[in-house]
């Protein structure tokens, strides 16, 4: 039997927020825990600040970034912490949508859903 209870705002509010707030928190502790990671084994090169070097290939594309990450490197670790930051706001409208779908609200249903759209295509749009 489907329920029909609804929910309120204050509870929409408080799940967003709690989404938020794991979200935020997991990638800062992911960044962290590469960036240790990462001085472990890199923290005695010398930088050379008067080369310019772009992002390694591995580290431009989702597969090249969690082949990193099994591979415990510290900047593959540092890069899946920061696709989470990214993805946070994005799993927080995702979330929106479901919410007003459970309060039945089809405005707003649409135009989340339009943000969302929005969202995920400049976060895979190339070039």
């Amino acid at each position: 039997m489907a329920s029909t209870r609804r929910w309120t705002d204050q509870q929409v509010e408080i799940t967003i927020s709690i989404l938020l707030r794991i979200g935020v928190t997991l990638a800062g502790a992911i960044v962290v825990v590469g960036g240790i990671l990462y001085l472990i084994h890199n923290g005695r090169d010398i930088p050379k600040d008067h080369i310019f070097r772009g992002e390694p290939a591995d580290l431009r594309q989702i597969p090249g970034v969690l082949n990193d990450v099994l591979a415990l490197r510290g900047r593959g670790i540092i890069q899946l912490g920061i696709l989470l930051l990214i993805l946070t706001p994005v799993a927080r409208v995702a979330f929106s949508v479901f919410a007003f779908w459970q309060q039945r609200d089809q405005l707003y249903i649409i135009v989340t859903l339009i943000v969302l759209v929005v969202l995920i295509h400049g976060l895979l749009a190339t070039g």
